[in-house]
């Protein structure tokens, strides 16, 4: 299987399966004389490690990270750095009821029409289990961007129901289950998805992650764009169907005159921008502004409610998943998406400094 490996000068290679012995990832490019330790890629594990509300799979994962290779002393030496993270609660006979059926909404089928084999344990590859070794990975890319730039997700959308951007409040995002900005519709999500999980099924989710701090000048026009490498990786997120940088979809319904980011003289000489419908990125370069993504993840395609579907061998029948689901796996992508953008956003500022210096 080829293409597990994404970025150009901050290379990340991810490994291993969702029930398999452990998984992890080899992060090429970092250049030496960083201060790491484990704990500094664990706080953010823990952030995305399953069973830790009735609302998210209640597998139960330490996620303890573990250093293989790359720092001496508790510095990096420049040389690649491999991370291993051990499974331990896998129950691979959960699975045993569908290993000769797809579930439809997963890759089953095309894993199955492309390779020939499917592991159907979680998933293998193709399982949210994965997203583990990105986030080891995305704790790197915060140490290469140091704390000048700070890296923030939420959930934003569950279903039909959306957060109010007025009650928006980066505080509340650590004091409910959900990573949401709006205390008012937490309260609401819970319910909703107790209800779901009662009935066997799942939901889908919009996150948003935005980056400050990130100056003008990172990413190159045409093929190297920021916002064109930032929409890959977000889409390469397991369940992810949709992905835009700032008003995305929605700059569709805007006049030129409503979504033009008027600029003034800024007490620092550079431009003060008045809006940003943009997402931070002009002509795939970062203005300074804040970096603005959001992404889509359709719901979890694990699920109790009886569904049509063939076997192996061509068959129709019908399939139940049982087994430790996410009635709503956008939850536990949103460390997910922190991680990419902050990958994303360590390559393009090395990238930049090789091109341009400082």
């Amino acid at each position: 299987m080829s293409h597990n490996t994404y970025g150009h000068l901050f290379r990340v290679t991810t490994w291993g399966e969702s029930h398999g012995p452990a998984l992890g990832c080899v992060v090429d490019g970092i250049p030496p004389g960083i201060a790491l330790a484990e704990g500094d890629i664990q706080r953010w594990l823990d952030k995305r490690r399953p069973g830790q509300s009735r609302f998210t799979t209640q597998r139960q994962e330490p996620d303890q990270v573990r250093i293989l290779s790359g720092v001496f002393e508790g510095n990096t030496t420049g040389a690649p750095i491999s991370l291993m993270i051990e499974n331990v609660d896998q129950r691979s006979k959960d699975y045993g009821d569908i290993a000769e059926k797809f579930r439809p909404g997963h890759a089953d089928y095309t894993y199955m029409a492309k390779y020939g084999v499917r592991d159907y344990r979680g998933g293998g590859r193709a399982s949210a289990r994965e997203t583990a070794a990105r986030v080891a990975a995305g704790a790197l890319a915060r140490k290469v961007l140091g704390d000048g730039v700070c890296i923030r997700g939420a959930l934003v959308q569950v279903g039909e129901h959306a957060i109010d951007r007025s009650r928006w409040n980066w505080d509340e995002v650590e004091n409910n289950p959900f990573w949401c900005p709006d205390s008012e519709m937490a309260a609401v999500w819970e319910p909703y998805l107790d209800g779901l999980r009662r009935d066997g099924n799942s939901v889908g989710a919009v996150i948003e992650v935005v980056a400050s701090g990130v100056p003008a000048g990172w990413g190159a026009p045409i093929y190297g764009k920021l916002d064109a490498d930032l929409a890959a990786a977000m889409m390469s997120i397991n369940a992810v169907k949709g992905v835009e940088i700032g008003d995305g979809f929605a700059s569709a319904r805007l006049t030129g005159v409503e979504n033009a980011d008027e600029m003034r003289a800024g007490p620092d000489g550079k431009p003060r921008f008045l809006s940003n419908h943009a997402g931070g990125v002009l002509g795939g370069i970062s203005s300074g502004q804040d970096i603005v993504a959001r992404f889509a993840v359709k719901p979890t395609s694990s699920i109790l409610t009886p569904r049509r579907t063939v076997s192996v061998g061509g068959a129709e029948t019908e399939i139940v998943t049982k087994g430790r689901h996410d009635p709503c796996v956008g939850i536990r992508a949103v460390p997910v998406g922190e991680a990419m953008m902050a990958a994303v956003l360590a390559d393009h500022f090395l990238r930049h400094r090789a091109q341009c210096g400082g």
